[in-house]
């Protein structure tokens, strides 16, 4: 009897911490969001997007230090290779994915060559600098990317051959939500590998690292990447599911909106990707709505209270009240 008892005292946690995980609480939430707002799959899919491609600062800035304002040049690149893949090669889904992530993990590596060798403030404006330098190019390449026009009609096949793409965005919502629930659980263990714990060290102290033989500016490229391929494939699921590519994917304003909602969710944790980026949509949309002169004021105000009063961001308090349930299971 009292292995029994010993071994549900100790299956209690585990199932606790199953439910409790967050993938299962992103597929929940997700949800829940579809079944309550069905008119609003199309909003729905814009915040899974854009989780994912908050994912990719989250690691970039969060777990290795690099401090980037660019990450809108490895979510452009990711949006036209996956459209031109499209248009020019074959319209399958998952393929066109996966040309997006190959386009960010090579702008970010070819970029990241050079850059990585910097630091500080002068990292973060040389990221700026070739992200504007590379919607120039967009801009200027109008026989490939369409100029200001950009690409329009990006044909779509279903996924797996049998799901299609539909009007009220069904399809458009569970595919984006199933890509972003694999690539948190693939940054989750790449985070929790030696390779992760190795870059917390060099964000932690760069000089101790280099002293003991890691190798820094490699381990740096390597999450920098990854990071463009996370963009990327975000970029791509943009393509697909709006059929639109613009110079917008490339602007600066996507970089500074992705940092916003990561200092709104907590910068040290993937999951502040998952809980800023829903919580500024929705501000931004309902303060849009009700005024669309003043909506930055009130996304400021936002951040500035997070910032003074709520350093960790929201996951400080999800993570204070996830502690305190496991204590009481």
């Amino acid at each position: 009897m009292a292995d029994i008892a010993s071994s549900r005292a100790r299956a209690a946690p585990v199932r606790w911490r199953a439910v409790a995980s967050p993938e299962f609480a992103v597929v929940a939430v997700g949800l829940v969001a579809a079944i309550v707002f069905p008119d609003d799959l199309g909003f729905i899919t814009r915040i899974n997007i854009m989780a994912i491609f908050t994912l990719s600062m989250a690691l970039v800035v969060g777990q290795a230090g690099i401090g980037t304002m660019g990450q809108a040049a490895m979510f452009g690149s990711g949006s036209y290779a996956t459209a031109l893949w499209a248009l020019h090669v074959s319209p399958e889904p998952l393929s066109g994915i996966f040309i997006g992530a190959l386009a960010g993990a090579g702008v970010a590596a070819a970029s990241g060559i050079l850059m990585l060798r910097t630091r500080g403030l002068t990292f973060i404006m040389v990221s700026i600098a070739f992200a504007q330098v590379l919607l120039e190019i967009a801009n200027k390449a109008a026989f490939v990317t369409g100029g200001d026009d950009g690409l329009a009609d990006i044909p779509v096949n279903p996924i797996f051959g049998v799901i299609a793409f539909d009007f009220h965005g069904r399809a458009g919502f569970g595919y984006t939500l199933a890509v972003l629930v694999a690539v948190y659980f693939c940054l989750r263990r790449l985070v929790a590998s030696p390779f992760g714990l190795t870059c917390r060290g060099i964000m932690g102290d760069r000089v101790r690292m280099r002293a003991i033989g890691a190798p820094v500016v490699r381990h740096l490229l390597c999450v920098y990447a990854v990071g463009g391929a996370v963009a990327g494939i975000a970029g791509g699921l943009s393509a697909q599911t709006t059929q639109v590519v613009g110079l917008s994917n490339l602007g600066f304003e996507l970089s500074a909106e992705g940092l916003v909602m990561l200092a709104i969710g907590g910068v040290g944790h993937l999951a502040g990707a998952l809980l800023g980026v829903p919580v500024f949509m929705i501000v931004r949309h309902v303060t849009a709505t009700i005024n669309p002169y003043h909506w930055l004021l009130v996304i400021g105000v936002l951040l500035v209270v997070t910032v003074l009063f709520l350093p960790g961001g929201l996951y400080r308090i999800v993570d204070k009240w996830r502690r305190h349930a496991e204590r009481s299971s």
